[in-house]
Order: C-alpha cells, then structure tokens, then sequence
C-alpha cells in the first residue's frame, strides 16, 4: 500500500556541473538551496540584493543591474537614523549616506558581472502580494519598518505577475544570451495573509509562471512548493513556527532537486565534498592528539586530489 503520493520531477535537459557559475533571486528559500550548492562548493552568488519576495521586486532588481547606472543619493530614504533603499535587504543601510550607495553600487557592479559569466539562474517567488509607496508610487522590496499608512497593500493579478517574470528573464537573457533560468514557487507560508490568501497568492504565482514556460527559451520549473505540499504534507516537516520548512525538508527537497539538476558523476563528486566537509566540521576532543593530526594530513590529501582533479572547486 501507499501512503503518500512521492513527487519526482523531470530531468532539467542539461546537469548542472561544478564549472557552472550560479546566481539566485528570491524568497528566503532561495537562500536554503544556494546554501546547499555553497555547502556542496559550487560557484554562487546568492540574492544578490538580499531577499526578494515578489516578481516585480526580482524584475526591479534586475532592472538596475541591466542598466548600471548607479544609485543616486535621490535614489535613497532616511529612516530611524539610516539611509536605505526600497530595492534592498537592511544590510546595505547604513548611518553614513555614502557607506550605503558604496555598498549598493559596488553591489550592482559585482552582480552585473557575475550574471554575464554566468551559466545558471535560480529565481524563486514566494507571493504575489507588493508593497507600492504611496508618494513615489514605486512597488518596493523592503518596507524598513517605516509605517504601514506609506504604503498600499495588494496582490498582483496573474497579468501583472508573469509580466513581471517575463521583466526578469528577459533582462537576464538580454545580460547573457547562453544562460540558463530556473523558477521556483517556494514552499513558506506567508500566513499573515491567512490561509485562504495565502494560497491565492501562490495558486497566482504558479499559474504566472505557466504561462511563462510555454513563452520564455531555457527556462524550466522546479516544484519545491509542490513537493512540501503534497510530497511531505506534515506538520511535522515545519519548523517551529509552522510557516517555515525545517532542516528535514530542506534536506528532501536538496534531494529531488540533486535527482533532477545532476548527472550521476556529479552526485558521487557530492559524496565526496560532504565526506571532506563533515571531517572540516568535526570538533575533536583532542586537537593536538597525534590520532587527529593524521586525521587532518588525510583530510588536507583528499582536498588535494580533488581541486587538482577539478581546479574550480575551492575550499
């Protein structure tokens, strides 16, 4: 008998190898999957611009980068002592107004270029919902807790949601012709919005982004959403506060997304890694033991064999 419907997706129609370069956007889940090509020591450049929630806030993004022009010090907001910008996470604020356009141009600049060598794209929407500030009537991707009355609440339509897919793919293909782009609905709950809204605001997304495969070349979908809901299904695959995925999930749907991305020799290239990152992790009751410096010599030699055998691999 079976108890649970097993999700298996399809093989993206090229592995995804160590020499690939890999950039994400998106939702803090596009954070837990670059954390684990990280871990697995792929080339990454993770939410570049901390994290997005939206397609339009992607596609806002994406737009600065196209064009690298630079953030002006118009392009910035006081708030609570710090200068920010709408179109990034908190860490790029800061007290001196300089500090903060350096870190947000230095950012473009660097971003810019990563996506131009790059082989692969991994963009990941978590809602539907915007937030437009009022008197400059822009849809922004962090509100940095300035009151709620500045803003108006909504929820894009389908149109206006793959509209703003289709902004960012094209800004990347236009950036780099050969890449290749990966989108994903993340599996987080925005519960605030309840449960009802929360799954329109989903069912919003994954409805734009079907209309986007049929449009857009080398573009594929990865359900990450699909596989928690109705793979897992369990309370019991949550963190603590039953929005979130906890580390168990995360680790399954690594696995179904290694069972579509890589070949076989790149999955035995992943037991190898973890085998040499659970020996650097270890905490030896004893470091200066002669037991755990032969321990450290067979580990160093195992890292030497492998970035020989593959040069782009960094430790």
């Amino acid at each position: 008998m079976k108890f649970r419907t097993e999700i298996n997706p399809k093989h993206f129609p090229e592995p995804v190898k160590h020499s690939d370069k890999i950039v994400t956007f998106g939702s803090c889940f596009a954070d837990n999957i670059a954390d684990k090509l990280l871990y697995y020591k792929f080339r990454v450049l993770k939410n570049p611009f901390g994290v997005l929630y939206n397609p339009v806030s992607i596609a806002n993004s994406l737009y600065y980068v196209f064009w690298n022009q630079g953030f002006k010090d118009e392009d910035l907001i006081f708030h609570a002592g710090e200068y920010h910008s709408f179109y990034h996470h908190g860490d790029f604020s800061h007290h001196d107004k300089n500090v903060c356009l350096e870190r947000i141009n230095r950012g473009l600049a660097e971003t810019r270029k990563f996506i131009e060598e790059s082989d692969l794209a991994i963009l990941t929407f978590g809602t539907a919902y915007v937030y437009r500030h009022k008197e400059k009537d822009i849809i922004v991707s962090n509100c940095h807790k300035i009151p709620a009355s500045r803003f108006e609440r909504f929820r894009l339509s389908i149109k206006e949601t793959a509209k703003g897919i289709v902004r960012a793919v094209k800004f990347l293909k236009t950036l780099n012709e050969n890449i290749k782009i990966i989108l994903t609905v993340s599996p987080v709950r925005h519960w605030k919005d309840g449960a009802v809204e929360n799954q329109r605001s989903k069912a919003t997304l994954l409805l734009a982004v079907e209309e986007i495969l049929s449009e857009c070349k080398d573009v594929f979908y990865f359900p990450s959403y699909e596989i928690l809901m109705d793979d897992l299904r369990d309370y019991r695959f949550y963190s603590e506060d039953l929005v979130h995925p906890n580390n168990i999930a995360v680790d399954y749907i690594w696995e179904k997304f290694s069972g579509a991305a890589f070949d076989d020799k790149t999955r035995e290239l992943l037991r190898r890694i973890d085998k040499i990152q659970r020996g650097l992790n270890h905490k030896p009751r004893n470091p200066n033991s002669e037991e755990h410096q032969k321990f450290m010599s067979s580990l160093q030699k195992q890292i030497e064999e492998l970035t020989a055998e593959y040069p782009y691999i960094e430790f």
